[in-house]
């Protein structure tokens, strides 16, 4: 297969461009930093520097590949996920040939967009109701991506991550290695749906390589448990020497998305494309998750 990645420099992107390598399919890496551009090549992913906002040096491959996977990060996302959509599919338009079967679309939601809960269980078809503030925009973004006329749409929302550079958790980490009382937002009782980042390239892998027959799905990524984020933190606070943790009000979205409890239990990953996350979890795996932060600063 032919694929291209959006983002390939990023957490996410990054790892789901090396498990495609690995499986042998030919895959461009697009990143907007030239420095990033040596990084991509050494994994043997064909590097495009390009701007987001400007993907038009490379949406003249949409005539021959098989797979685009957007994932993006950024504060800027509401704006340029959009943006990048109809750019691709006015490309598939414009270059593909018109016999050629449909080019899949992976785009890179969130599980966050099932909302804060602390009774319920949500799972890969519950419906949205309340997402949380970061994710209002994405349900409606997320049906456009399936339902999409041109491109055959997929979606994936990654549950929070972690694992080598650390994602979600250098926040937590940045504080315990500062020393001191780590301050974290929110209140006990919080629980986390997790998932490190190798799985997550896995189950890019799985869907581009399965995309032709799961067009119009989404599916939540997370490991089979949750963890408790007091657990976590007193993992931490062992592993880091800080002297302890308490928790302080969130004042910002992101803080409250820091504070927020969510409780999976997906089953359309694991039926439909045999996907199994295989990592150990952030508690009982702490102290190999925290040096690995610590050896990439």
């Amino acid at each position: 297969m032919r694929v291209l990645v959006v983002g390939a420099s990023g957490f996410i992107g990054f790892g789901a461009a090396q498990a495609l390598v690995r499986a042998g399919h030919i895959v461009y890496g697009v990143t907007r930093s030239e420095d990033k551009k040596k990084t991509l090549a050494a994994e043997e992913i064909i590097p495009i520097v390009a701007e987001t906002a400007n993907p038009s040096p490379w949406l003249p491959l949409a005539a021959t590949l098989d797979v685009v996977i957007e994932a993006i990060g950024g504060w800027d996302v509401e704006t340029l996920s959009p943006k990048l959509l109809d750019a691709v599919a006015e490309a598939v338009k414009k270059h593909r040939p018109p016999h050629a079967p449909k080019l899949a679309y992976i785009y890179t939601s969130g599980s966050y967009v099932h909302g804060d809960n602390r009774k319920d269980i949500f799972t890969d078809t519950t419906p949205i109701t309340q997402p949380i503030e970061l994710s209002k925009w994405r349900a409606a973004f997320e049906q456009k991506v399936a339902t999409h006329s041109v491109l055959n749409g997929i979606v994936i929302r990654p549950a929070i991550m972690y694992g080598k550079s650390a994602s979600f958790f250098k926040v937590m980490f940045q504080a315990a290695r500062a020393g001191g009382t780590i301050k974290w937002y929110g209140s006990p009782g919080v629980r986390y749906s997790l998932v490190h980042q190798d799985d997550v390239g896995e189950m890019y892998r799985l869907a581009a390589e399965k995309s032709a027959v799961i067009g119009g799905l989404c599916f939540d990524v997370a490991n089979d448990f949750t963890e408790s984020v007091d657990d976590i933190l007193q993992r931490l606070v062992e592993v880091s020497g800080a002297q302890g943790y308490e928790y302080v009000e969130a004042q910002t979205p992101l803080e409250r998305v820091f504070a927020s409890s969510l409780r999976l239990r997906l089953y359309l990953a694991r039926s439909l494309l045999g996907w199994q996350p295989r990592k150990a979890g952030v508690v009982d795996y702490m102290e190999i998750y925290y040096d690995a932060w610590k050896a990439s600063l």
